[in-house]
């Protein structure tokens, strides 16, 4: 699943008109009678949104997973566009899927509603569900979560090896404990940027309206700021997420930090550089228009299939290095007429024997057992599509060095959006310091929007 992040990287899911929704049956819907059943058996049905890859794997795996279970069938609802509001519809309407990807603040709310199927009772039944990721679970209360992510995902760096090559610069470090300091990432970043010329920004006569190469691009999207505290040594907010820690001086520095990239040090291109149309980072490193990118785990899907050199690393640090976790849930509806089958359904979605989305780079296990045993972890990651360094940049990284995205914990997080984003907009536009953006924002956070997380552990 391309990973939902509505703060930071551009949205996969925008609210738009309601266009399309009459055309998505639920499970109740025509062709079924009474029991859920049509003549050739029990009928589910799964919503998901994604790229035409991910589209094209999802119909593969329910095909199979029809295969292996006779007598029932599922249908696929591929929603690419205005995902959450047609989502939305169909709950109004009481015509929801069996099962379907959500984005978590959607989930919380409709599970504390008794509309998701808590799928804690289902722990000791399938060890693989109880044994994942402890931040891939959705607990809304002790004994009740409405699952797990589909999949897990990270932030990395990612990088093009020609560009480094070329300016005789070793690469970014793959293992943790090697991670660059800031300081050595705008280092390295300045002796990447280059003008038409071939002129350094520290050097005379460059020209910062005619940049060839950017030595990197990273932008203030919480999925990259977010590792940077941890790495300093808070987070969002404190342990009872009833204050924001974004006043604090460490938080500060972190956001100076990566608005001095663009335009202080003239290293990163700026949103308005990047257009409103921002290319991908497979794009932006296989043109050399940038050297370097912090991106999420899931464009590794891209990278690989591209005809393109590229490495990966991991994020530069302050202190301790640090990731974060993320991804958008499946949740099954209690509607459901089959709840058992579902579940099923649900369980092998997530498969990396299931599904090539894991093997493609798209995808990361849930499952810790993908992340510690050799045979497990050749099963997803031994093929032509993850590095060399994949071992230590993303498994052990993940495993020793991440922590949970706050999205998808923090109660009241849509509220808090809309408060957070504009403000860290008026940030990366560049013009007024962080202090005098963050200081005030972090005043509205702690005057009532903050309302503590959900719990990390429901047992």
């Amino acid at each position: 699943m391309s990973a939902p992040t509505p703060i930071g990287r551009r949205r996969l899911l925008q609210l738009a008109a309601l266009g399309g929704v009459a055309g998505l049956a639920g499970c109740g819907g025509k062709g079924l009678d009474s029991s859920g059943s049509d003549a050739e058996g029990k009928q589910l049905q799964f919503m998901f949104w994604g790229s035409t890859a991910e589209q094209k794997a999802i119909a593969k795996m329910l095909a199979d997973f029809e295969k292996e279970r006779s007598g029932t069938t599922v249908k696929p609802v591929y929603t690419p566009a205005d995902y959450d509001t047609k989502l939305n519809a169909l709950v109004a309407s009481n015509r929801q899927p069996d099962l379907c990807y959500m984005q978590s603040p959607m989930g919380y709310r409709l599970a504390e509603q008794g509309k998701l199927v808590n799928l804690y009772p289902y722990f000791d039944k399938y060890p693989d569900l109880a044994n994942r990721l402890p931040g891939a679970y959705f607990w809304w209360d002790k004994g009740k979560t409405y699952g797990t992510q589909s999949a897990n995902e990270i932030m990395s760096l990612w990088y093009s090896k020609a560009a480094f090559a070329d300016a005789g610069v070793s690469p970014p470090p793959a293992e943790a404990e090697q991670a660059w300091s800031w300081d050595t990432f705008v280092e390295t970043a300045y002796k990447l940027t280059v003008d038409q010329n071939g002129k350094h920004p520290d050097e005379d006569g460059f020209d910062p309206k005619r940049i060839r190469q950017y030595g990197a691009s990273a932008g203030l999207g919480a999925t990259v700021w977010q590792p940077l505290l941890l790495s300093r040594g808070i987070n969002f907010t404190d342990e009872a997420a009833t204050r924001s820690m974004l006043d604090t001086p460490e938080a500060i520095k972190v956001f100076q930090d990566l608005a001095d990239l663009m335009f202080e040090h003239r290293v990163a291109p700026t949103p308005a550089q990047l257009g409103n149309n921002a290319p991908s980072t497979t794009v932006q490193l296989k043109t050399r228009r940038v050297a370097m990118v912090i991106d999420g785990q899931w464009t590794l899907l891209d990278l690989s299939q591209g005809d393109l050199d590229f490495g990966m690393g991991v994020l530069p640090k302050y202190e301790k290095p640090m990731t974060i976790t993320l991804g958008g849930a499946t949740a099954i509806f209690s509607s459901t007429k089959h709840e058992q089958e579902a579940v099923e359904l649900y369980l092998y979605h997530d498969n990396p024997t299931k599904v090539d989305l894991f093997a493609s780079g798209l995808w990361m296990p849930l499952e810790k057992r993908y992340y510690t045993d050799q045979a497990d972890i050749d099963v997803w990651t031994k093929n032509d599509a993850h590095p060399p360094e994949y071992r230590t940049a993303a498994i052990d990284y993940t495993m020793k060095n991440s922590a949970p995205y706050f999205y998808q914990k923090l109660r009241n997080i849509e509220a808090i959006d809309k408060v957070l984003t504009p403000a860290i907009e008026v940030i990366q536009q560049g013009r007024t310091p962080a202090a005098e953006v963050l200081k005030p924002l972090a005043a509205k956070l702690n005057g009532g929007l903050l309302r503590g997380a959900y719990p990390t552990d429901g047992t």
